[in-house]
């Protein structure tokens, strides 16, 4: 079996955030075999910041779905998105 590693966008819910506690938060969220293999961080305007985390995830477990609602449930994250897919 193989991996895939998919870059996922995450949205916080506000500029004040502390995005280093909300990349902390996303970690502690992740399914077992998963793990994050750095992350992006870009300006997307008005000093909101938007993660990319790029998640490594077995390829038997059926894809980023579960590690997508597990994001959308952090506190402080507004919106979760798949911005690329492939496997390694």
């Amino acid at each position: 079996m193989g991996k895939v590693a998919a870059k996922i966008k995450v949205m916080p819910d506000s500029p004040e955030i502390d995005l280093d506690a909300l990349q902390e938060r996303l970690e502690s969220t992740l399914p077992e075999g998963a793990k994050i293999n750095g992350v992006e961080r870009e300006e997307v305007a008005f000093g909101l910041v938007a993660l990319y985390p790029t998640v490594i995830v077995p390829d038997s477990a059926g894809g980023t779905e579960t590690v997508e609602e597990n994001f959308t449930e952090v506190d402080g994250v507004e919106s979760v998105g798949v911005e690329n897919v492939g496997r390694i």
